[in-house]
């Protein structure tokens, strides 16, 4: 007798985000951690499609006496500037972001002072300078009851981040969002705008299937209006988060150029395809004393220690890489993820590397990017 068939099998990325997405709209708190926890638990323990549905029922089985009660106490969330209804979705070091009842997205700029090289004035010129399909689009500014900066785009119901904690994307949809994540790195350098903050809780997606847009734009260098406080030569360091940071801003040269993008790109698609999704190197929250040191020894273990014949530009580094440090044998993309797609592989292979990366442009002419 064949073995039967496990239900997991019929049930898409697509469908478990929506199932996602319908339990955080039916829990009191609106938590998305929280519908994320108990649609996991569902799909790891249920038995069958319909024990999974059972579990992840939405909260409309509430007998009618409480759930009429529970809709007069819900929470209204709060109001900003005329904007009612106003639900909370995430905050990062200097703003909030909420959602409005019309479906846009608020940037609340908490911070009463720019914090270099996060600054939301040349966050607003950088996007009112930029007009492209795949980045998002600033609508307005405002200021709200406490006078602080407010930055009104288009709501969009996913990240890259939320997409990959449900699972590995399909090749097509990975090519999809990556193509466009890449047309938008490639318009943005052509005019010499470095991203610095590429992860994928930056990427924002309509759908599972993209298309895919550019956002947080809040720490980018832009060669002009940059240069009162940046310049070319002598740029802040502290930029990127986590595991996407490029090495060469971990060993202080502050001439770093847009390939610092195409590191933080790389390693991005290196945890889109990887099952479970997980990015390649491991880093310790930034607030963590030795964080960047872990991260250091994360890239030299993983990649091997770099020479100066593979990486010769780091000759000129501020702090040398290649001197009092462990040495780790060198590691090709094919001994690091030996199963994942070979076109996927190459274009890793290419831009998550010390030396010599290639540009958004260029990857757009390479399987799987390449037109068809």
């Amino acid at each position: 007798m064949s073995e039967p068939i496990d239900w997991r099998t019929e049930l898409s990325a697509v469908d478990r985000y929506a199932t996602i997405q319908a339990l955080q709209e039916s829990l009191s708190n609106n938590s998305m951690s929280e519908a994320m926890s108990i649609e996991a638990a569902a799909y790891a323990d249920s038995i069958s499609r319909e024990a999974y549905n059972a579990a992840c029922k939405p909260q409309d089985t509430v007998p009618p006496s409480l759930h009429s009660e529970q809709t007069e106490n819900e929470d209204p969330g709060v109001t900003i500037r005329g904007h009612a209804n106003c639900r909370f979705i995430s905050d990062g070091v200097t703003s909030e972001v909420y959602r409005t009842s019309e479906n846009f997205a608020l940037k609340v700029i908490t911070s009463p002072n720019n914090m270099e090289p996060h600054n939301p004035q040349r966050e607003i010129k950088v996007l009112n300078s930029l007009s492209h399909k795949t980045i998002i689009q600033l609508i307005n500014t405002f200021r709200d009851e406490e006078q602080r900066l407010v930055l009104v785009f288009p709501f969009m119901p996913l990240t890259l981040a939320t997409l990959l904690e449900t699972g590995t994307p399909t090749k097509a949809r990975t090519t999809t969002i990556f193509t466009d994540i890449l047309n938008g790195l490639s318009y943005i350098h052509s005019i010499g705008i470095i991203h610095r903050d590429i992860k994928p809780s930056a990427i924002l997606l309509k759908s599972a299937d993209g298309p895919a847009l550019l956002s947080d734009f809040g720490t980018a260098w832009h060669p002009e209006f940059s240069k009162s406080s940046e310049a070319p030569d002598n740029k802040i360091l502290d930029i990127g988060t986590g595991p996407y940071r490029s090495p060469e801003t971990l060993f202080v040269d502050k001439s770093y150029s847009t390939a610092v993008d195409m590191w933080s790109l790389g390693v991005m698609l290196a945890e889109a395809v990887t099952n479970p999704p997980k990015p390649p190197f491991e880093s310790r929250p930034a607030h963590e004393d030795g964080n960047q040191l872990g991260l250091i020894l994360s890239i030299f273990k993983t990649l091997g220690t770099p020479t100066p014949e593979i990486w010769p530009e780091a000759k000129n580094f501020r702090v040398s890489p290649f001197e009092m440090w462990n040495v780790f044998p060198s590691r090709t993309w094919t001994e690091i993820l030996p199963t994942i797609d070979p076109e996927f592989r190459d274009i890793i292979t290419k831009t998550v590397t010390y030396g010599g990366r290639a540009t958004a442009a260029d990857t757009l002419n390479h399987a799987p990017f390449s037109p068809k």
